[in-house]
């Protein structure tokens, strides 16, 4: 099911939701429907889709669970909307994550209908559709309705300045990138951007999506420079020792 008007009724939270959170969910849904770089609004949606599909995929249980994913035969069931390794790569990101490899994401990208642009999209798509549906999940609350897609065709940009680094793909840093990219690493002007960050950088909407959601749920890059600043109603240090609790327990790389 979609919908055109996203509702993000917080009432029944049990306690109260800054509003904040809520503004930049109506956001992330109008970024979700609308055509990005390398995918269309539908395409977007169906990455979204699948997202969600995955979280209670049986294959994808018992894959985890293996000692070698390979080790598990069958394929996801295919979806009309996208190239069959971009579904299989959203199931494996979701449920199987600690366990990509570099051959893997070669294979990915060389596969029929992705490349490392496309693939880059599709991580920016899922992982902030995942923090959404992962705050829902904590309180107890239905998953948002999917947004109804818009039409428009992908802009196909790439950042010329794109180049390989420190990570498997490509990524755009300050001193690399033309003025209207700059503003993706405005509030860490002068320090080399976290690797979180530049990471998604290949496709430079994506970092703009990181940075509104990043604020809105945690702190905003100025904020988190400022140590001695109390920003949320938690203090900084409990703030931080809330987040690498969850960041052990969702088996953060970083």
């Amino acid at each position: 099911m979609t919908t055109d008007t996203a509702q993000f009724d917080y009432s029944e939270a049990g306690f109260p939701i800054a509003e904040r959170i809520r503004e930049c969910h109506l956001r992330d849904w109008e970024r979700l429907r609308g055509p990005g770089a390398w995918w269309t609004g539908a395409e977007r949606v169906a990455i979204a889709r699948q997202t969600r599909l995955a979280e209670d995929c049986a294959l994808c249980r018992e894959r985890a669970a293996a000692l070698s994913p390979a080790a598990v035969a069958g394929e996801h069931e295919a979806d009309a909307l996208l190239p069959r390794a971009a579904v299989e790569a959203i199931h494996k990101l979701v449920t199987d994550k600690s366990r990509l490899s570099e051959a893997w994401y070669e294979g990915v990208v060389g596969a029929a209908g992705m490349s490392e642009e496309r693939y880059i999209e599709l991580l920016g798509v899922l992982v902030h559709v995942f923090a959404v549906d992962e705050l829902h999940r904590a309180l107890d609350l239905p998953l948002e309705p999917l947004p109804t897609p818009l039409g428009g065709t992908p802009s196909g940009y790439r950042p010329a300045g794109a180049a390989k680094d420190v990570s498997w793909p490509p990524i755009l840093l300050p001193e690399h990138a033309d003025p209207g990219d700059l503003d993706i690493y405005e509030e860490m002007r002068g320090r080399r951007p976290a690797n979180v960050v530049s990471a998604l950088s290949l496709v430079p909407d994506n970092v703009r999506w990181l940075n509104d959601q990043f604020a809105a749920h945690y702190l905003s890059w100025t904020e988190m420079g400022e140590i001695d600043k109390q920003h949320r109603r938690l203090t900084r240090p409990q703030l931080e020792l809330l987040a690498t609790r969850v960041s052990a327990l969702n088996e953060c790389f970083y």
